[in-house]
């Protein structure tokens, strides 16, 4: 092959670059024209292309900022058993505080900072779509860091790797495919909140941030289906070119770090072919990745004497008692003003919180629920059928992109003519928000179900409710209990923009948490907010302890796959 000759990749890196270029000067020009905080934005089609520009930039921002955090976080408490402790019990909180509950101590924080600059304004939103994306990336590659084979450490420890060398050869591609796919549910619960996260009220008082969130937000208050569904078509659209410029790549990619080959289940893609074959990208991997790696690994392979070792050992679990206790005194400073916000709650409004928290709870349950219902049959059917897999899965990953409360006043529209619709359309939209955790955990446990098992229960005919009961269900029933504890999670988030709609100038609310921490959100009543915020953490992290926990040990001790 001529190496000089262009590929339809390398044509295609030099467009994106010059629109990127583009994009950047033309949105440096207008941003002060169109991004009016008062009055909010612009629902003109010509500038849908800027909006789409300023949005992806921001969830990929904060996607970045996420998978770093993620990849930090991870490590420390996988390495260092004192910070475990602490940490993982903290992660667990953490992923059960909706979005919008983050929103006033982040917005405040930076408008101080930045003196109520445009600037405070976009970081506090990549900063919340953050919030909604880095919890499960965490997770993910805590439990790939914890589950590594044995045999693959005792390779490592024997060939005296380094910790630049494990990192790249072990840790990272071990938790590569576990870490894309995290990584595709993570970009799309940046699109879910981003209508959130870029048009948001505090304290009566609106703040729009330019973006295609704030432009579908704007076009549902006013009532505009027309807008709102071009709006949507263009989202539609850029989630349709990632998928097939990134994820689908990457997937494919990822194959390769899988610990059994399966050729009739290979993933491929053409652009991943375009891309290994491109003349730019391999420059740019000579000229930066590979010098970059040989630094690396240069720097940690230093040889230290057993003193330096020691000390360095010293130095580590100084380091690790003193952010330990940093983190325990924030702790105790943030609980003591907590204590201050939440004594100042009144008894009716107590009463108010637990029975908005019992009706939320049964939302909840419906959703997840609902999402069992079908997830399990079309992820099985999807995960040990390689032909319908192979078209089934790029499918899936674009519809788990579009984000439900893009489409949700149209769904509201429609139930708001029967009593009780609001009740229905807040159970879709929780529904909508959290079958994809499932549907890909399903998917994930079913393309594990080896093969000869399948053949047995053929060669027995086992079939309908005896096959799921003896073979299906007991196979993918650790992938349900993880798909099930992340959709949990993300129903209660899902709440907060389910049970308070502002569609076509009026607000459309029902008796729910998610309804009071928004509208508490709104009127910047703090300790009503930190109140509901916190009695939502403690149910989520009650149901975990005393439920989820024990469909974990029973699926380790009694349908595990040897």
């Amino acid at each position: 092959m001529n190496k000089k000759t262009f590929n339809p990749i390398d044509i295609l890196s030099i467009v994106l670059i010059f629109s990127i270029f583009y994009f950047v000067f033309i949105g440096s020009k207008n941003y002060s024209q169109v991004a009016v905080q008062q009055k909010g934005i612009i629902l003109s089609v010509k500038y849908l292309p800027l909006y789409s520009f300023y949005s992806i930039l921001r969830v990929f921002i904060a996607f970045i900022l996420s998978f770093i955090f993620a990849i930090i976080y991870g490590y420390l408490a996988y390495s260092n058993k004192t910070l475990e402790i602490f940490l993982i019990p903290l992660l667990d909180v953490l992923q059960s505080i909706p979005v919008l509950s983050f929103l006033p101590p982040v917005f405040f924080f930076m408008f101080s900072v930045f003196n109520g600059s445009r600037i405070g304004l976009e970081l506090a939103s990549i900063i919340l779509i953050f919030t909604g994306q880095v919890w499960n990336l965490i997770f993910s590659f805590y439990n790939s860091l914890k589950t590594t084979p044995r045999e693959l450490d005792e390779c490592a420890k024997i060939n005296r790797l380094n910790f630049w060398q494990r990192f790249t050869l072990l840790d990272l591609p071990h938790a590569s495919i576990n870490l894309i796919w995290n990584s595709m549910m993570s970009v799309a619960g940046g699109w879910f909140f981003l209508m959130a996260c870029e048009n948001f009220s505090i304290i009566d008082q609106s703040y729009t941030i330019t973006g295609l969130g704030s432009f579908l937000a704007k076009a549902s208050e006013e009532g505009n289906l027309n807008l709102m569904l071009l709006g949507l078509g263009t989202l539609i659209l850029i989630i349709i070119l990632i998928d097939q410029l990134i994820w689908r790549p990457l997937i494919a990619w990822s194959s390769k770090f899988k610990l059994e080959e399966k050729g009739e289940k290979e993933i491929k893609s053409i652009v991943l072919d375009w891309y290994q074959k491109s003349n730019i990208i391999n420059f740019l991997s000579k000229t930066f990745v590979s010098p970059f790696d040989k630094m690396m690994t240069k720097i940690f392979s230093k040889k230290k004497s057993s003193s330096e070792n020691f000390t360095v050992e010293v130095i580590k679990k100084i380091a690790s008692y003193i952010i330990f206790g940093l983190i325990f005194l924030l702790i105790l400073r943030g609980f003591e003003g907590l204590i201050k916000l939440i004594s100042s709650v009144s008894l009716k409004d107590w009463i108010l919180i637990f029975k908005s928290g019992f009706y939320t709870f049964i939302r909840v349950i419906l959703a997840v629920a609902i999402g069992y219902m079908w997830t399990i049959p079309v992820g099985v059917k999807i995960g040990i059928n390689p032909k319908l897999s192979k078209y089934a899965q790029p499918i899936v990953q674009i519809l788990a992109s579009i984000p439900a409360t893009a489409i949700f006043p149209i769904i509201l529209l429609f139930f708001l003519k029967f009593k009780g619709g609001l009740n229905i359309s807040s159970i879709i939209l929780m529904a909508l928000g959290t079958q994809w955790y499932l549907l890909f955990n399903v998917i994930s446990g079913a393309n594990q179900i080896p093969e000869d098992l399948i053949e047995v229960s053929k060669i027995f005919d086992i079939k309908g409710k005896k096959w799921w009961s003896i073979l299906a269900v007991p196979a993918i029933f650790s992938s349900l209990v993880t798909g099930g504890i992340t959709a949990w999670g993300g129903a209660w988030n899902s709440s907060i923009v389910s049970e308070y709609v502002n569609f076509g100038g009026k607000v459309y609310q029902i008796t729910g948490l998610g309804s009071l921490i928004s509208s508490a959100t709104q009127s910047g009543n703090t300790p009503l907010l930190a109140s509901s915020t916190l009695f939502m953490a403690i149910i989520v992290v009650l149901f975990n302890r005393f439920f989820w926990r024990r469909m974990y040990t029973l699926s380790e001790e009694k349908y595990h796959l040897e």
